[in-house]
């Protein structure tokens, strides 16, 4: 059997994240999600007078865990708000990408029972009757 090549498993990952977006957790957590980055990209973005670029990118790095350390708020203010960011945003950054990964991997298993069959039946040889 040849192993599906990339444009198979792009197609699956769509088909995944389609599926799991009919999940109203993920859809709930990812709202909750984007409502942070999109409130914390516009807090940055007039507290440390960053542009939106930045303080989007600011918002994404620090809530996904990444901190590259390249922007770093410089009021005492922006500081905190990142603590508080951070506490509030990696807990929902977390749940949502769960929730995610969670749908993507049932979408996997129901794609792999439709293709070969439930995985706790035994196949068959093709020589058997």
């Amino acid at each position: 059997m040849t192993r599906p090549g990339p444009f198979h498993a792009f197609v699956l990952l769509f088909s995944g994240v389609w599926s799991a977006l009919k999940d109203p957790r993920v859809r709930w957590l990812g709202a909750i999600a984007g409502t942070l980055v999109a409130s914390a990209t516009v807090i940055f973005r007039y507290l440390e007078g960053w542009g939106w670029i930045d303080a989007l990118f600011f918002a994404v790095v620090t809530i996904s865990t990444v901190g590259y350390g390249d922007i770093v708020p410089q009021t005492p203010l922006g500081r905190l708000l990142t603590v508080v960011y951070i506490v509030l945003g990696i807990g929902v950054f977390v749940a949502a990408a769960t929730a995610l990964g969670d749908q993507l991997l049932r979408r996997a298993r129901e794609l792999d029972e439709r293709d070969e069959g439930p995985a706790t039946q035994p196949r068959q040889k093709e020589d058997d009757p």
